[in-house]
This record gives structure tokens, C-alpha cells and sequence, in this order.
């Protein structure tokens, strides 16, 4: 074969290993993927955003052994998603970068927001300042895997959108967006890779078997949901239809809602069990609960709002609303007939079937005299975050699991979630 021929033999080469995604070196060099994972086929290439799980699934065995300068190197400086340039796309750099088309930043009023959780459990500082290693430990895995993963695959699918909406819909362009969000939410399943149970994909497996939501096969029912809505939101690009689009990004969210939900719930189960038994492993499950609920809290704390009642000191859900809602709670009549009931003219929802007009007239934004709020922003929300703070040591007398899903009821409400949906512990 002459210089030439050569020459050209290994340009094919190369040319077919750029594009089956082969990577070099012990960092992944040896890996060769394939153009799809768990049942989506990509429209571009997104490989190198694919192998960034196994730095994920690198944290995870070394936070497990409490190797915090080992995590950090990985999380800061990356080890298997290298560029062209050489350089390597780390995890940091997705959990700290500012502007993204998510609403964690915004919701916790600092850029970064998840970096900020993630790097201060790594190093023990804020929140995590004198917290055993196991704590950090749930708190770096659970924050990575769930938090920095599920936040980059939702700015991701959201920034589809608006290259769809620029008019952009192309395999370079939304469909490429769209691609690495699947990448980042379920990573690669090639046997090479051996990158499985690193995701947020593998999450939802887990706890659909702890609710019995899986089907036969194993597979949550929530992943079944997520995986044909990312492929019908693919068609919807290539057809150029944005509602499909829109309602396919929609569908992935309430997904997200009900993994993380279970996720949040089974924690304060084990919390409330933990504090029965004595068995030292309620801190450990608080933590996996505390960030687990940061998952979703951003999405679902403006649908917890309540209103106080001064007669029973009980709450009324109010979903996402504002604080005049706790002065339309009216007692009437259905269309002038009937019973009496009472009911709120904004929401449109009774109170407490059975109540009395004493009662019913306990509502307000404010209470006249006292200047006492009635109304309560967020309201489930702080309460989750209560039961799940770090500084809380438990109550013996608290079923959290119950109060969890009295909490997110509302949430689930919102999204068009089912009780089925959410299932039960088992």
C-alpha cells in the first residue's frame, strides 16, 4: 500500500471513530458508543456530554469512602467528557454556571445554586459545617447525580425550545439541546461505558420499586413516560411543531415531580422509622430526604401555599396563589340550593366538607385587630424543609411520611399527578 493510500485508510479511521464516539486515554479512550441509550436514538452527537457520567459514577464510590480530596478533583477538574482541545467538561462547571434555563438559581436567589449545595457538603462548610461524613456523603452523591444532573437536563430541554423558537429546529441546533438533555438524565448504557446506576434515570428505577410503580420489566413507570416524551418532543422538532414540543418538556417535569416526590416521601418514612428503633440512621436518611426534596423544590413550592384558620389553627391549601385568596373563602350555597357549604370564589374549592359559617369565617390575609398573617407563601415547602433540616433531631411524635404527602398533595394536584402515579411503600 503506498504513502497515499495510507493516508487516506487512516483518515476513514479516524473519521468513523469521531463519529462512533471513541474517547482516549484511561479516562474513557477505550469506549465506543453507540448512537442511542434506553430507547432514544440521538439526532447529533452528544458523546462526549454521555461519558460525564462516569464522573459521577467515580464521585459516587469515592464519596462513599469519605476520599473528599479524590471528589473534589474529579467534580473540579473532570476525568472522562475531554474536548477536542483537551479539556475536560466537569461537573462543577455545569452545577456552577449562572444564566441557565432552570429554576434553582432564581428560586434560591444565588448563580450556581447547586454548586453552592454540592461544594459545601464536599468541604463540610455551611449547611454541612460539622456534619458527619456519612451526611456529606448523601449530600455529594444525591446532590450530583440527582440535583447538578436533573438541572442540566431541564436547562437543556428548555433551551430546545427556544432555538425552536428562533426557528433553529435543526440536529444542530434544538435537536442537539434536546439530545444532551436525554444524555445527561439517563448517560450511556454501552457495555463499555458500564456507566449504569449513575443517573437520574437509575433514581427513578430505584424508587418505583419501593412504590410499585415499575412495570414488568422493572422499569419505572415515570421512565416509560420520560423516554416517549423526549421521543416525541424529537418528532415534534422534525416536524416543526412547538405545542407538541412544549407539552413533550412538560411531560418529562411531571415525571421528574413524581420520582423525586417518591424519593422525598420514602426518606421522611425511614426518618419516622429511624426514631422509633434508635437504629442511628435517621441524620443519613434526613440528608438523602433534604436533597432529594431540593430536586423538585424549586418546581413545586409555589403550589404549597395556604391559608391559617383562627378557629380550627388549621391549614387550607390554596395551591399557587396570591394572599387575597384567603379572604374569597365565602359560606354559600351551591347555585342559591342546598347545604351550605364553604367555599373559596378564587380557587373555586370547598373547605372541609362538614364545616360550619364560625368556622368558614376564620379565614384572612390578615386578621383584623391582631395584624396577623393568614396567608402563607410556600407554606408546604418551609415544612418540608423543616422536617428536613439538618439541625432538626426529629420528633418521636411525627409521621413524616404523612405529613409529606399532605404537603405535596397540592403539588401533585398541579401537575395532573394520580395517588397511582405516586404508589405506595412496600
Amino acid at each position: 500500500m503506498n504513502l497515499r493510500a495510507k493516508s487516506l485508510v487512516m483518515t476513514i479511521l479516524m473519521i468513523a471513530s469521531a463519529v462512533a464516539g471513541c474517547l482516549g486515554g484511561d479516562d474513557g479512550s477505550d469506549v465506543d458508543l453507540d448512537g442511542e441509550d434506553g430507547g432514544y436514538t440521538y439526532a447529533s452527537n452528544v458523546d462526549n456530554h454521555r461519558m460525564l457520567m462516569g464522573d459521577v459514577c467515580d464521585i459516587k464510590d469515592l464519596s462513599g469512602g469519605y476520599d473528599w480530596d479524590g471528589v473534589k478533583d474529579i467534580y473540579e477538574n473532570g476525568e472522562y467528557a475531554e474536548k477536542s482541545d483537551g479539556s475536560y467538561r466537569t461537573l462543577m462547571g455545569f452545577a456552577s454556571a449562572s444564566g441557565k434555563n432552570h429554576a434553582y438559581d432564581a428560586y434560591y436567589g444565588q448563580d450556581g445554586s447547586w454548586d453552592q449545595f454540592v461544594s459545601a457538603a464536599i468541604d463540610g462548610t455551611g449547611p454541612f459545617a460539622g456534619e458527619s461524613d456519612t451526611v456529606r456523603d448523601q449530600a455529594v452523591e444525591k446532590g450530583i447525580q440527582n440535583g447538578v444532573m436533573t438541572a442540566y437536563a431541564i436547562h437543556e430541554l428548555n433551551a430546545a425550545i427556544i432555538k425552536a423558537e428562533a426557528g433553529n429546529w435543526g440536529p444542530d441546533d434544538a435537536q442537539h439541546a434536546w439530545d444532551e438533555g436525554w444524555a445527561f438524565y439517563h448517560g450511556p448504557d454501552d457495555s463499555d461505558a458500564d456507566f449504569d446506576g449513575c443517573g437520574p434515570y437509575a433514581t427513578a428505577d430505584k424508587r418505583a420499586g419501593n412504590f410499585g410503580t415499575e412495570d414488568a420489566s422493572g422499569t419505572a413507570l415515570a421512565n416509560v413516560a420520560t423516554l416517549q416524551a423526549m421521543n416525541d418532543g424529537l418528532t415534534a422538532m422534525q416536524n416543526e411543531d412547538m405545542d407538541s414540543l412544549v407539552d413533550a418538556r412538560d411531560e418529562v417535569l411531571k415525571n421528574v415531580v413524581i420520582v423525586y416526590s417518591q424519593a422525598s416521601v420514602r426518606y421522611a418514612s425511614k426518618m419516622t422509622v429511624d426514631l422509633d428503633e434508635d437504629n442511628g440512621d435517621y441524620d443519613k436518611h434526613q440528608a438523602e430526604g433534604h436533597a432529594f426534596f431540593r430536586v423538585i423544590e424549586a418546581y413545586v413550592a409555589d403550589h404549597t401555599d395556604a391559608c391559617y384558620n383562627n378557629k380550627t389553627h388549621g391549614m387550607a391549601y390554596i395551591g399557587a396563589s396570591a394572599a387575597a385568596t384567603c379572604d374569597a373563602f365565602t359560606w354559600t350555597q351551591y347555585q342559591g340550593q342546598g347545604d351550605y357549604m364553604c367555599y373559596n370564589t378564587v380557587v373555586h374549592m370547598v373547605y372541609a366538607a362538614g364545616t360550619t359559617e364560625e368556622i368558614c369565617n376564620g379565614f384572612a390575609s390578615v386578621f383584623p385587630g391582631s395584624g396577623m398573617p393568614g396567608y402563607y407563601d410556600n407554606y408546604g415547602a418551609q415544612q418540608i424543609n423543616n422536617i428536613f433540616d439538618l439541625k432538626n433531631d426529629g420528633d418521636t411524635t411525627l409521621d413524616y411520611e404523612a405529613h409529606l404527602r399532605e404537603y405535596l398533595t397540592p403539588v401533585w394536584d398541579a401537575f395532573g399527578i394520580e395517588d397511582s402515579d405516586i404508589g405506595q411503600l412496600v
